[in-house]
C-alpha cells in the first residue's frame, strides 16, 4: 500500500507481495503466530489492492 494515505494505492507490484506473503509462510513453516497472522492480513490486503490496480492498469 501506498506510505502516505493521502495518496492511496500499492507502491509494490502484486508479484512482490506475492513473494513477502510466501517468504512469510516458509519462515513460519505453515503455523503463523498472532504477530504473524497480522502481517499476513495485511500483505494479502496490499496484495489484493495491487492486483486491483494492475488489472485497472492493463484495460
Amino acid at each position: 500500500m501506498s506510505p502516505n494515505p493521502l495518496t492511496p494505492g500499492p507502491v509494490r507490484s502484486a508479484s512482490a507481495v506475492n513473494e513477502q506473503i510466501r517468504s512469510l509462510w516458509l519462515r513460519a513453516g505453515g503455523h503463523l503466530t498472532t504477530d504473524q497472522r497480522v502481517e499476513y492480513e495485511r500483505l494479502v490486503t496490499e496484495w489484493a489492492a495491487a492486483v486491483r490496480a494492475e488489472v485497472v492498469r492493463a484495460a
